[in-house]
């Protein structure tokens, strides 16, 4: 059967492109930790798949590979996986994922205005390394490294919670871009200076189908089967002003995808779209939160802490934000005013090799003042996990660290009132 026009289109610059060895690279650095899957004009190879090295992305070029996709999931091993695993199985395996919002439409125009209006929004919470680059047809893709995330949140390790956490981060900037949008897609089209154009923004929605479980995107600088374009990284600031002819492949000059984050750079925003998630989501937040009536304490003596927190207090290398969810529900849950909460923090920060970053410790005290106190989470496999589970005779007799530190403190307070009697 005779290719297509489109399939012999791209065939004929498929080999010429991909021998250039700065491409083979930048696709092979993206890679590292992510299922790959080559397309061959109309269907994808085989899944899982990987690359071993560079060399490996021109060996399936001369097979007949066309494009290159990959995950936004990030795996311990991609060869591990298979359609038949649990939910459970599968959060073993991942060890992050990047928030990828694809942005597409049938006009690369309103595609150009949703990308500009998300990442003014992205900075906006804080966000100020943000990668971009062309899908390859007529929209972009916008990639917040998982670097940027905090790792742990309400005691459940964010690398679980995909594609939830995405997928409400998603939603949280469609609701918030959406008017601006509106107001920038009619100002372009002009239909009438009185009605606002409703219907034209939303083909150019991020793609909420994208984030899911094993769900592929392509590659930086992979070719688009339709267009024979090179999918691109550009900076924000070339956004405004590119064409589709910027995208032709023997004119690609390679550039970095991944930006170079900070370390939990996009706490606030996640918090924010939590936030917002749970304003509009108000059955499964009485679901999942209960109260818990903070107890104040008097006198309060660093000693009368259980040894894993103690352990926690002297500073640690791991398991450092796990240990300020604890310090923080603990503190808040036996009635620690706020600024004595904070200096706690602060003099515990100091000691950790090395310390947290600001960011991420006021995003989670942001995060808990929000909320009613809770307590920390039970003793045993918690503090096991990052390495403070050190139990004492008196650690028998109780099961979180909320209950040890109130009847320590009853005890001592009360052999202080013994005594202060004996000598009367």
């Amino acid at each position: 059967m005779e290719p297509s026009f489109k399939e012999q289109r791209i065939r004929k610059i498929t080999q010429l492109y991909y021998s250039r060895s700065d491409i083979q690279k930048a696709i092979f650095d993206f890679s590292k930790n992510r299922e790959i899957s080559p397309r061959y004009f109309e269907g994808f190879g085989k899944r899982p798949d990987t690359f071993q090295y560079k060399g490996d992305i021109f060996e399936l070029v001369k097979k007949g590979a066309t494009s290159f996709h990959c995950s936004e999931e990030l795996w311990k091993d991609p060869l591990e996986l298979s359609t038949n695993l649990t939910k459970e199985q599968l959060d073993k395996l991942r060890i992050g994922w990047d928030l990828l919002i694809d942005i597409d439409s049938k006009y690369i125009d309103y595609s150009k205005i949703s990308a500009q209006i998300i990442i003014k929004m992205l900075k906006f919470h804080g966000i100020k390394n943000i990668g971009i680059k062309f899908s390859g047809s007529k929209g972009f893709h916008i990639i917040v490294p998982w670097k940027a995330f905090p790792k742990v949140m309400n005691e459940i390790n964010t690398s679980d919670m995909f594609p939830e956490l995405p997928r409400i981060i998603t939603q949280y900037i469609i609701e918030k871009t959406k008017n601006q949008l509106i107001e920038e897609i009619t100002n372009l089209t002009k239909p009438n200076k009185y009605i606002r154009d409703f219907e034209a923004p939303k083909e150019v929605m991020p793609d909420l189908v994208l984030v899911s479980s094993r769900h592929l995107f392509r590659m930086p600088y992979s070719l688009h089967e339709k267009t024979a374009l090179a999918s691109i990284v550009l900076d924000k600031n070339e956004i405004k002003n590119f064409e589709l002819k910027d995208a032709e492949p023997m004119k690609a000059k390679v550039k970095e995808f991944m930006p170079n984050s900070k370390e939990g750079e996009a706490s606030e925003l996640l918090i924010q779209a939590l936030d917002w998630y749970k304003e509009n989501n108000l059955e499964e937040e009485t679901k999942k939160d209960f109260e818990y009536k903070p107890i104040k304490l008097s006198n309060l003596s660093v000693q009368n802490f259980p040894p894993c927190i103690q352990k926690i207090l002297n500073g640690l290398s791991d398991g450092r934000q796990r240990s300020l969810f604890i310090l923080i529900n603990l503190f808040r849950s036996i009635g620690m005013d706020k600024d004595e909460l904070e200096k706690r923090i602060e003099d515990w920060n100091r000691k950790n090799k090395p310390p947290l970053k600001e960011g991420i410790i006021k995003a989670q005290l942001s995060w808990g003042y929000k909320r009613k106190p809770r307590m920390p989470p039970n003793c045993k496999e918690f503090y096991e996990g990052i390495g403070v589970c050190l139990p004492d005779n008196f650690c028998k007799l109780i099961k979180n660290p909320v209950n040890y530190t109130i009847r320590k403190n009853f005890l001592a307070n009360k052999n202080v009132e013994i005594k202060s009697k004996n000598k009367e």
